[in-house]
Order: structure tokens, then sequence, then C-alpha cells
């Protein structure tokens, strides 16, 4: 059995705000009380992409009409999964138990 560290990508929606930064603290709060207390142990970080351009990280949050999208990872440690597979299955099963209807799309996984 080995131990994996998974990486969740997730989209939030957040509604009636004025600025990126706001929407951005938003959904990482809302992120963290969800999580609390049960899984409590996932790392939350607010998602970059890759410009095409220019190769330079740019923030995975867009505002328009005061109502935002915000892409947030989520990275846990899955113990003693027989695969990787196992190990994917693992963290979304406690994410998504813990956030309910936020859609999450697996985006790393690393044998740690």
């Amino acid at each position: 059995m080995t131990n994996y560290l998974v990486t969740l990508e997730s989209a939030w929606i957040i509604k009636d705000v004025k600025s990126l930064d706001d929407a951005v603290g938003i959904a990482i709060s809302e992120a963290g009380k969800r999580l609390n207390p049960s899984a409590k142990f996932v790392e939350i970080e607010s998602g970059f992409i890759q410009c095409p351009f220019c190769e330079e990280d740019l923030n995975c949050a867009l505002v328009v009409a005061n109502t935002a999208l915000v892409g947030l990872m989520l990275s846990m440690k899955a113990f003693n999964a027989e695969s990787e597979e196992h190990a994917k299955r693992i963290a979304k099963s406690v994410v998504g138990r813990a956030l309910g209807t936020v859609p999450l799309k697996v985006t790393d996984v690393q044998e740690i």
C-alpha cells in the first residue's frame, strides 16, 4: 500500500462581488467552512492557469456582472491506497462528501 498526494480542481460560483480579490477570498473561505471539521486536512489554494502567449501564471478567476467563477486547487494525502486510481477515488469521495454539488476534477496524483 502506498501514500499519494492528490490534487483536485474545483469551480466556485460567488454572487454579489465587487473585485477579483474579494471573489477569491470568499471562495477560499466558503470551501474552508464546508471542509471543516470532517475534512480539515485538505489544503485550499487559489487556482492558476498559464497564459498561452507569455506562459505566465494567471489567477484562475473571472468576475462578470458582479458574479465570479473561481477555480480552487484542493490537495489531500491519501494514505494506504492500493493504486493511483484508488487514491483518486478516496480523494473525490472525501472532498465530494464535504462539498456536496461542487464540481471536482483530479488534476494530479503524486506518490509520496
